[in-house]
């Protein structure tokens, strides 16, 4: 049965976006005009990629469900092709020491982005198939069928998540790792899957994250940091004074659109990972929690579509396509005031970035399209 699209999820994705330009218009002006003589450089990209997302998002939201649940492994397949073409010479950019773009005509696109789509796409494909609707009673039957749902559901999905921390690893792209677990992991548990299979996967994750924080000098390091960020004002720990700093100067009610000081080179990073921080500064108090608030309402309406959605995989895509987007704004946000180590991942539909802005407004074409057939 069709429904009518959901315009309020609609028109506050649209605010979000068109909030995120317009911030990112003035922040940018600076570093445009430093770095390439205009003013223009930075948003002039950032509407390029807005388009190519739009683009995607209305073919998203055009496509029937069962066709997309039907390709949902042709597009993880082909996702994976371009997560393993960053390594390859002559294809690969390598930025920063990490293996994480591939270059298409002079311009760099970041496939691991779009894994989250392709992840969720596929995963809630898979759970859908093998888990029948009849909820928690699918998984009753006693120790037998209890060992075979075990083997033949929970093992593939462990396999799953350690194929893509193996790939994304390799990129050296933790915060991405943490990000599609998280989503991945939540989906699963929503399929009503039995409790102590999500729990045994947390366990698992958690020990997995700390192994690989101390065996890497830099992450220890961060996290060193984050538990003490005095430790090294001016290195590892410069970042996050910064950030702090620009929040507090903004008091209230900020200095004004455009007015930001720690923009002009002293936060590294401000069109990027540290762009709430900017937001703080510029807006002050009430619009970073008015930023907060609008973001609130956006997984409130997305888990609403979710709700509604009345097929299984419509229902598991939205929940995880909003935790995906919700999760990744808490992470930045909460490492630019000190509540999370740094992560270095945009902040959604603010931060400067062609990839990740195409991702989002694809998820949200795909949302729109749950909610009105659902």
């Amino acid at each position: 049965m069709k429904r009518r699209v959901n315009y309020y999820f609609l028109m506050v994705a649209g605010g979000l976006l068109t909030c995120g330009l317009l911030f990112l218009s003035t922040l940018s002006a600076i570093a445009s005009l430093k770095i390439f003589g205009n003013t223009n450089y930075y948003i002039f990209h950032q509407l390029i990629s807005v388009a190519i997302g739009l683009v995607g998002g209305v073919i998203m939201f055009k496509l029937p469900l069962p066709f997309l649940k039907k390709i949902a492994p042709v597009l993880f397949i082909v996702n994976i092709l371009l997560v393993l073409a960053v390594f390859l010479p002559g294809i690969g950019v390598k930025l920063g020491g990490a293996h994480r773009w591939i270059n298409i005509a002079g311009n760099t696109l970041q496939p691991s982005e779009f894994l989250k789509i392709t992840a969720i796409l596929f995963i809630s494909a898979w759970l859908s198939n093998r888990i029948s609707t009849g909820g928690k009673k699918n998984w009753g039957g006693g120790a037998k069928k209890s060992f075979h749902n075990f083997i033949s559901i929970y093992l593939p999905f462990l396999v799953f998540l350690i194929i893509i921390g193996f790939l994304l690893l390799l990129q050296r792209d933790m915060s991405t790792l943490g990000i599609v677990c998280v989503t991945l992991i939540t989906i699963y548990f929503i399929a009503q899957t039995p409790v102590w299979h999500t729990l045994l996967t947390f366990i698992l994750g958690i020990s997995s994250a700390l192994i690989l924080i101390i065996i890497q000098p830099y992450r220890l390091e961060r996290l060193m940091t984050f538990l003490n960020p005095g430790i090294d004002p001016m290195g590892m720990g410069h970042q996050i004074s910064q950030a702090k700093l620009a929040i507090g100067s903004g008091g209230i009610f900020g200095k004004g659109l455009g007015m930001s000081v720690q923009k002009f080179g002293a936060l590294p990073e401000p069109m990027t990972d540290s762009i709430f921080a900017i937001v703080g500064e510029e807006l002050g108090l009430i619009g970073a929690s008015a930023l907060i608030l609008v973001f609130a309402t956006f997984v409130y309406l997305g888990f609403k579509i979710a709700h509604n959605a009345t097929d299984k995989f419509a229902k598991l895509t939205a929940i995880g396509l909003c935790t995906w987007i919700v999760f990744q704004a808490f992470i930045n946000m909460a490492s630019s005031v000190g509540l999370f180590p740094l992560a270095g991942i945009p902040l959604p539909f603010f931060s400067y970035g062609g990839s990740h802005i195409i991702a989002e407004i694809i998820a949200v074409g795909l949302l729109l399209n749950i909610s009105k057939n659902g």
